[in-house]
């Protein structure tokens, strides 16, 4: 179902967070779920696994994981604040300890001078801990191609995030 790298990149985030008995938790926008959905294609997963966020429209934002109108009327959806906001509600939300957030635009439409398509904001938490960003800018590389890699991108942050 998905690229071998990204099954592996779930397996091992699960490995390493079920070690250290941590759960994880997810929320995503322009991805739909990707993410939840390789870490859920592992078997044994809801050892981990606490639940996933899928977040697409601005009002989803606000009601699911508390991300106040006027960041998003201030920064847009697609922005740092947002994304960073977006991990800290998803913990808030759960009962995990490691959140991940993504928002972007995936394409192939949607994308501005300011906010072309291809740029993607990630974001994790850690209960009682940092905010962690990264900014990508994979370029009009295909819808399907930018969500992968935001995947990948993501599983990568949580596994630090682990460690």
């Amino acid at each position: 179902m998905f690229p071998l790298e990204i099954e592996t990149l779930a397996r091992l985030l699960l490995d390493e967070a079920g070690g250290r008995n941590l759960r994880v938790v997810t929320a995503e926008s322009c991805t739909g779920g990707l993410v939840a959905a390789a870490i859920t294609a592992v078997s044994g997963a809801s050892a981990v696994f606490d639940r996933g966020f899928v977040t697409y429209s601005n009002r989803a934002k606000q009601e699911m994981l508390g991300i106040a109108g006027d960041l998003i009327a201030d920064y847009g959806a697609v922005s740092e604040p947002v994304a960073r906001m977006m991990a800290e509600g998803a913990l808030e939300n759960s009962n995990a300890h490691i959140s991940v957030a993504i928002t972007g635009v995936a394409g192939p439409t949607g994308g501005t001078d300011m906010k072309p398509v291809g740029l993607v904001h990630i974001a994790t938490a850690r209960a009682n801990g940092s905010v962690l960003h990264k900014v990508e800018r994979f370029g009009d590389i295909g819808r399907l191609e930018i969500q992968l890699g935001a995947v990948k991108m993501a599983l990568e942050m949580m596994r630090d995030r682990v460690g």
